[in-house]
């Protein structure tokens, strides 16, 4: 009854008239950035972080959420009716969406996308309102061993999860935790990498880093690949209305991507590419018209990884809430907001925060049901955007980018930071270095310190502390396994594919 009781309050705090706004406004911005290839729900958010010392912390969140999830509505249109993903997670989408769109059967394609986004967006937000207590009793147990730990797992499994290869996704890693460090060390008093320059001393702002990397370093990528190729957009065909036949085709696929999308969602090293791509090639198995994958189009494989994708978006919200772990690009921005606030997520913030936490909660569920409404009638305006030329909509962003970061302190060094980690996030983007690691190493790279040095303080300079402990082992067990495991099985799949070229022949 807890959780009950702390639901009705988020919704009295979600449904004041300034917070219905926010809310609105999220999700209004949120689809458009969805629809337009490129842009996503980290890039916009990152634009918006300065709003954070401006505007309470409830309605920042509210908006920054909405946003979030009609990014992933939004992100379907693209995909269906232009075949160019506006997220990684959409990518699955294209495969049958496109096709249905180029055989007819476009509105339904985005009709199934958009009410099992409404309904796995659903079952996801009540997993993260019932689930988030439950991680919290157990967080609770957690020692600056145990944190220490956890956040070495999270390191490993989100680096490897969010680039090409371990090696890329640790090397943005430590470039985050290097940028972390700078200025002065809270526990000695020394000034740290700041070269003499007293403007460094605070650190680096990480809304300054966020901006940088995601929004005039994406901004850039996009600007360098504009001719690269011209995609063609499918004309509209269909009703946006379901048959009864397209319905039975497609709730069996909303309720299975949901069950797939939030528990990956949930884990440290979720994201919503894994359960988009499982969730297809169930449906796939499971499909009675297989004739119809790769062909002209079958609605399951729109409608299960649709919903994989907004139930694996509702769970990367609960790491991020209860343990203060991002597990994806915009919840490690999002988990910038929160230290623009001075607030640290973690298990005393559903208590210590309830009016935010339990409204932002309650915000996902009327941003679902207004996100359905804005989705199916509009189509046509969103369509509209995929028209905004090229040059104006990044300079655009690159204006935005630079008056909110300059409105912060008002620092022209802040404004030299900002151009010099755009072009750091440039090159990165260009030779396949993921960025979100950056943010996440810059954020919990500093934590981690702080938490081995308590432990070592703890312990008197033990260093079995972190293996006396089973909880701590097993962390960094899992760890190890996550950071060695996919190289051995690659040399044992080298060497069974290579097998059969060594075995003597009969003599």
């Amino acid at each position: 009854m807890d959780t009950l009781g702390y639901l009705a309050h988020g919704f009295a705090v979600a449904f004041t008239p300034t917070n219905l706004l926010w809310c609105l406004l999220g999700t209004t911005l949120g689809t458009a950035i969805g629809v337009l290839p490129g842009l996503g729900p980290a890039l916009t958010i990152a634009l918006l972080l300065p709003i954070t010392y401006q505007v309470a912390p409830e309605a920042s969140f509210i908006l920054f959420a909405g946003i979030y999830y009609g990014a992933m509505y939004g992100g379907s249109t693209t995909s269906i009716l232009l075949n160019t993903p506006g997220e990684s997670a959409t990518i699955v989408t294209a495969l049958e969406g496109n096709r249905m769109a180029r055989s007819g059967r476009g509105g339904a394609a985005l009709a199934t996308s958009a009410l099992g986004s409404f309904v796995a967006g659903t079952i996801g937000t009540l997993g993260v309102a019932f689930l988030a207590p439950i991680v919290v009793k157990f967080a609770l147990a957690f020692g600056p061993a145990e944190y220490f730990s956890l956040m070495v797992l999270a390191f490993i499994t989100v680096s490897a999860v969010l680039g090409s290869s371990s090696v890329r996704g640790l090397t943005s890693l430590f470039v985050g935790f290097v940028i972390g460090m700078i200025g002065v060390d809270l526990q000695t008093g020394q000034p740290r990498f700041t070269f003499g320059m007293g403007e460094l001393l605070d650190g680096v702002d990480v809304i300054v880093v966020a901006v940088g990397l995601f929004a005039v370093g994406e901004t850039l990528y996009m600007a360098s690949r504009r001719y690269a190729g011209k995609d063609e957009i499918v004309p509209l065909k269909g009703s946006l209305y379901m048959t009864a036949a397209e319905w039975a085709r497609s709730w069996k696929p909303w309720l299975r991507g949901a069950a797939i999308g939030f528990p990956i969602g949930a884990m440290p090293a979720g994201g919503a590419e894994i359960p988009t791509f499982l969730s297809y090639a169930i449906e796939k198995k499971l499909s009675k018209h297989k004739e119809e994958f790769g062909t002209v189009g079958a609605i399951e494989g729109v409608a299960g990884p649709e919903a994989a994708n907004n139930a694996s978006a509702a769970g990367v919200l609960v790491p991020m809430l209860t343990l203060g772990l991002p597990t994806s690009a915009t919840a490690a921005i999002m988990l910038s907001a929160f230290q623009s606030y001075g607030i640290n997520p973690g298990p005393l913030l559903l208590t210590t925060q309830a009016n935010l936490v339990w409204g932002l909660i309650a915000s996902l569920f009327i941003a679902n049901v207004i996100l359905v409404i804005l989705n199916l009638p509009l189509i046509g305006l969103w369509v509209r955007l995929l028209k905004i030329p090229a040059p104006q909509l990044y300079a655009g962003i690159l204006v935005f980018a630079t008056v909110g970061t300059y409105g912060i302190s008002q620092s022209p060094i802040d404004l030299v930071i900002l151009y010099l980690l755009g072009a750091a996030g440039f090159l990165m983007r260009r030779f396949d270095f993921p960025t979100a690691p950056v943010i996440i190493g810059m954020i919990l790279g500093p934590l981690a310190e702080t938490q081995f040095r308590r432990a070592m303080t703890i312990a008197n300079g033990d260093w079995t502390v972190f293996y006396r402990h089973p909880l701590s082992l097993t962390l960094l067990t899992l760890a190890f396994i996550g950071l060695v495991g996919p190289h051995i099985w690659a040399w044992i799949e080298h060497r069974r594919m290579r097998g059969p070229e060594h075995v003597p022949g009969d003599a």
